[in-house]
């Protein structure tokens, strides 16, 4: 099993797997929980079954996020 969701994607999938965890228990629906508990498998594991069916990876969100920080600071600093 390779990995195919990046860091980002990964940490966005275990916080809103969570949350639907604990609004499913909360609701007492296992189907929510159900879904919840897969998003935080998912991001644990690095891995998408979704994303390897569409061979897909979520890699390139992570470079697009440190370039857009690094110009924010190179703007934030120029001022």
């Amino acid at each position: 099993m390779q990995k195919n969701v990046g860091e980002l994607d990964a940490y966005c999938r275990i916080a809103s797997g969570l949350t639907l965890l604990g609004i499913g228990i909360m609701n007492s629906s296992k189907m929510i929980s159900l879904l919840g508990s897969m998003k935080v498998a998912e991001g644990v594991t690095r891995f998408c079954p979704m994303l390897h069916f569409l061979d897909k990876d979520t890699f390139d969100w992570d470079k697009k996020f440190e370039r857009k920080i690094e110009i924010m600071v190179e703007t934030a600093t120029e001022e």
